[in-house]
């Protein structure tokens, strides 16, 4: 899953979504070098990011984008997924989505001491263009999209992700709708259990 996910799968406990925003960003044992509450959302975010990698609407997912993508097909699927879940008027309104973007970036800047040094050059980005919220529209993922081939080693183009994207849109809707309300209970039982 992607930064949207993430937060809302914290379930509003500020280290927890700490934790679970830096995962990507914290590799192997370096998890061990953090306060226990937040290397907790650290491994949360492993976990959501297995489940979800496991999941049979995800494998079929990723079809769509595989072709072209191969490796980096589940990095395009989990910003549609954030695409989807921005548009899931059972999860957010438009006001709701914008408030809940708020309230992330508020709590997150009280764990800038624990950011690993590519969060830190990533969140002001993240805070200023509004990421989270961003994701409710196309304009959004189309961005998203030229995030992931800029950060990859070996991509050069994201249009054909995005027009991929736009023709496939109700089918990887269709993948969401089946996927997100297990990931969600998922992530409510590994929490309890932490």
């Amino acid at each position: 899953m992607n930064y949207l996910a993430h937060a809302y799968l914290s379930f509003n406990q500020p280290a927890i979504l700490a934790g679970n925003l830096l995962g990507d960003f914290v590799k192997g044992k370096q998890v061990n070098q953090f306060p226990d509450d937040v290397r907790k959302g650290i491994l949360l975010h492993r976990a959501i990011d297995s489940f979800t990698d496991e999941h049979p609407a995800t494998r079929e997912a990723k079809i769509i984008f595989k072709p072209y993508y191969r490796l980096y097909s589940a990095a395009f699927i989990d910003v549609s997924y954030d695409h989807f879940l921005a548009n899931d008027w059972q999860q957010f309104t438009d006001d709701s989505l914008q408030e809940f973007s708020q309230q992330v970036y508020l709590s997150l800047d009280k764990y800038r001491d624990v950011f690993p040094e590519p969060f830190k050059q990533v969140f002001p980005y993240m805070k200023q263009y509004n990421w989270l919220y961003n994701y409710r529209n196309r304009s959004g993922i189309e961005r998203s999209f030229a995030g992931v081939v800029h950060r990859s080693q070996y991509l050069t183009d994201s249009q054909t992700a995005f027009k991929l994207f736009e023709d496939n849109y109700h089918k990887l809707q269709q993948y969401y709708a089946d996927f997100f309300p297990a990931l969600h209970r998922f992530t409510l039982n590994t929490l309890e259990k932490m």
